[in-house]
């Protein structure tokens, strides 16, 4: 089944990217685009939920760091994996964004890169521990 991505960023071209890339190396995603953080919370209360959000931080009006503070504060949201996909490269956007997100990646970035860490947070790829319980059940 396929995993929901919702992208979030006010740059068309920069979702545009990342949709084309993940799509040219998989199948596994299916996307919900929205070009601003009002947009991401108006398709949530909409019950439109995704199972992983890639949020810019740098947006007009409601910011990427304010709209996951508003999806954390809801009971029915909080547990939607929430990645940064930004870039912004100082050291306090990165100990904020690291905060209240499970991932935090830098602008430019490698797609691949960036499909394993969505695969690991979504559940597409075991941890090794995982990988090993699996194989003592053969022995």
């Amino acid at each position: 089944m396929k995993k929901t991505i919702m992208i979030v960023d006010d740059n068309y071209d920069m979702i545009h990217c990342v949709k084309r890339g993940l799509d040219d190396i998989s199948s596994s995603y299916s996307f919900m685009e929205a070009d601003s953080g009002e947009e991401c919370i108006s398709l949530l209360k909409n019950r439109q939920i995704p199972d992983l959000i890639l949020l810019d931080i740098m947006m007009p009006g409601i910011d990427g760091l304010e709209t996951a503070a508003q999806i954390q504060s809801k009971p029915k949201w909080k547990k939607i994996p929430i990645v940064f996909l930004t870039a912004r490269t100082d050291d306090v956007s990165r100990e904020l964004g690291s905060a209240v997100s499970r991932d935090y990646i830098e602008k430019p970035f490698d797609i691949f890169d960036l499909k394993k860490r969505i695969d690991k947070i979504v559940g597409y790829q075991k941890s090794g521990k995982d990988r090993l319980s699996d194989c003592r059940k053969f022995t």
